[in-house]
């Protein structure tokens, strides 16, 4: 019995040094990262924002690392399909993906091979971009309180275009009729030029997309802007007040970020995080970013993580309420 409690012990002391010992050894594995090119995918075709988002960044952290940070697009289904190869991606440092704001709404939409909380370890925020509510001319409503009237007194009267089904402008014009207790007629388009045109044309009633498609065409009086859907006015628009200010609870960001695999050793995240922060400090980077009405929004990755977690559940709720489906 003395000899079999000793042996037992032995094997205790054995596996604890063995533990100690690998801790140290991953530790200084993942300290030497990185040691080949690192691949940041991104979830869409070369052009979008993610994808400028990506070569405006990769150079930067390239020069920082003494190792090539590449790019590599992998478009299809909603971001889905890229989405999932960054997911699956052994959680080692050499695989990151840049998203957008529909990341977090394709967890609504669709039925996914992966969570689009636990299947990441967040590294950081980047930006986000307000989005513009504008009405056509004709539309009687001076402001957001009369819009709201009205939507109110014409329940589906008034046509809302917007870029596609489950597009974050559909899902934000879906927010603020559950919000505000309204009702628009949706007609999706396939893409923000279409919707636009018809919006010129007087063929639908609101719309809602980004500045630099919009902003022209609000200068020239052709819109009508009535407010921003993010929580805070915009830098760029301070005139404009956010969606937020009449409608409690409202929010609909265009966002960009950063992350990994979920495992993926947290001094590499850590250090990812830090470069991104610096990164964001550079003059020109901030200048190319408000050029695009986007405002340089570092995180940390615990901060990141809780923003996804709570943009899934907002746009769950949404989507379920809305009963939206994609075909």
């Amino acid at each position: 019995m003395i000899k079999q409690r000793a042996f037992a012990a032995m094997c205790v002391i054995a596996i604890g040094v063995t533990g100690a010992a690998g801790a140290p050894g991953a530790q200084a594995q993942s300290a030497k990262w990185p040691e080949r090119p690192v691949r940041v995918v991104v979830p869409f075709p070369a052009g979008g924002t993610s994808d400028v988002l990506a070569r405006l960044f990769t150079p930067r952290l390239s020069e920082e690392y003494g190792q090539q940070f590449v790019v590599d697009n992998r478009p299809g289904a909603g971001g889905t399909i890229g989405s999932e190869i960054a997911v699956r991606a052994a959680p080692d440092g050499y695989t990151l993906a840049m998203v957008p704001s529909s990341y977090a709404a394709a967890a609504a939409l669709y039925k996914l091979p992966y969570d689009a909380v636990k299947s990441i370890a967040p590294v950081s925020m980047i930006q986000i971009v307000p989005f513009i509510l504008v009405v056509q001319p004709s539309v009687k409503a001076n402001n957001l309180k009369e819009f709201i009237e009205l939507a109110r007194g014409q329940s589906g009267a008034l046509n809302f275009g917007s870029a596609g089904t489950g597009s974050t402008p559909h899902l934000a014009a879906e927010l603020f009729q559950q919000l505000t207790n309204s009702k628009f007629t949706h007609v999706p388009y396939k893409g923000d030029g279409p919707a636009l045109a018809d919006l010129l044309g007087g063929q639908i009633h609101i719309n809602i997309a980004t500045a630099v498609l919009l902003g022209p065409h609000i200068k020239t009086g052709k819109v009508r802007a009535l407010g921003v859907t993010t929580a805070k006015r915009s830098r760029s628009m301070p005139e404009l007040p956010a969606i937020a200010e009449m409608v409690p609870g409202f929010a609909a960001d265009g966002w960009s970020g950063l992350w990994a695999p979920a495992g993926t050793p947290k001094d590499v995240v850590s250090r990812l995080n830090q470069s991104i922060g610096r990164i964001l400090k550079i003059p020109d980077i901030q200048e190319r970013l408000r050029a695009i009405d986007a405002e340089p929004t570092p995180s940390s990755p615990d901060e990141f993580a809780r923003f996804i977690a709570a943009e899934v559940a907002k746009w769950q709720k949404v989507v379920t309420t809305a009963n939206i489906k994609i075909n």
